[in-house]
């Protein structure tokens, strides 16, 4: 019920120009940092023990960074209700590299899994690489737990052609697409269980990281390559790959999981702010029979 009362003026807020969008946000920054100061213990808990050797007032910086960017972010994706693919295309840039990479695995026959973290405008960047190349392009999501809102992130994330695919049925649609030339996006930095994830140092700190992208490459023999959205300017993203293997199954194990992660704490170093830094990645602590 609570959805059917916000969606309408979500919808009539995705109708409103990109200025009017920014400005909306730059409100809510001042409402969430300000007074509501949401999650703003567990951001600069996280911010602290990412960057022991900044100083206090850095870490207060990029957190000031982070929830205006973070802003953007909703408010970006509720643009996506409405906006027009080539309003996307113009806000969220593919790289020429990005472009004949994607062009080199094609015409290889090779499917294809971009693994990324939580930087950038994610939701836009999966409407900007969709039908790129040729490829058909499945983005790995976990349900939301209200059916209504499950349904809008369904409905944004599929406007363009890419297609959402639950985290539970991912193998079955790798052997039920095994025929045409996939892109599927993984998110690589989410927090597993502690026990089945591989675990290594990110950010200063003992992490567990999901291996999904290298268990699913191996079984099904795919290119695995590495997605960042940098963010060039306020509502203005670039999107940028790096090829990490063609034959997963000649690296040891861990051996990709590991490369996924260090260039992705190459990229949060790079643009701090760029970072899903509300989130809890750090509340689960590496069993004693795990080493790193």
């Amino acid at each position: 019920m609570g959805f059917y009362l916000i969606y309408p003026f979500l919808l009539l807020d995705s109708l409103l120009p990109w200025s009017l969008i920014y400005l909306r946000s730059s409100i809510f920054y001042f409402f969430i940092y300000y007074i509501i100061g949401y999650r703003k213990k567990v951001v600069l808990s996280n911010l602290r023990n990412a960057f022991p050797e900044k100083t206090e007032k850095e870490r207060i910086l990029i957190a000031k960074q982070f929830y205006a960017h973070f802003c953007d972010l909703i408010f970006e994706t509720i643009k996506l209700i409405s906006c027009s693919r080539n309003s996307v295309l113009k806000r969220c840039v593919i790289s020429p590299e990005t472009r004949e990479l994607t062009r080199s695995l094609h015409a290889q026959g090779k499917s294809v899994i971009w693994v990324m973290g939580h930087c950038g405008n994610w939701e836009m960047a999966s409407a900007s690489v969709a039908g790129l190349e040729g490829y058909q392009v499945n983005c790995l999501y976990l349900p939301l737990s209200n059916r209504g809102f499950d349904h809008l992130m369904y409905r944004i994330r599929s406007r363009f052609g890419t297609r959402p695919v639950a985290v539970k049925d991912t193998y079955r649609e790798f052997v039920r697409n095994r025929n045409i030339l996939t892109g599927t996006v993984f998110l690589g930095d989410q927090t597993p269980s502690p026990e089945s994830a591989y675990w290594t140092r990110f950010l200063n700190q003992d992490t567990p990281v999901y291996k999904g992208a290298e268990v699913m490459s191996r079984k099904m023999n795919l290119a695995v390559v590495y997605v960042w959205i940098q963010k060039v300017r306020r509502g203005h993203y670039l999107i940028k790959t790096e090829l990490i293997t063609t034959d997963p199954a000649s690296l040891r194990e861990n051996e990709l999981t590991e490369r996924h992660t260090r260039l992705l704490e190459r990229d949060i170093n790079t643009q701090p702010f760029n970072w899903l830094w509300s989130h809890r990645r750090w509340k689960h602590r590496r069993p004693e029979n795990i080493s790193c």
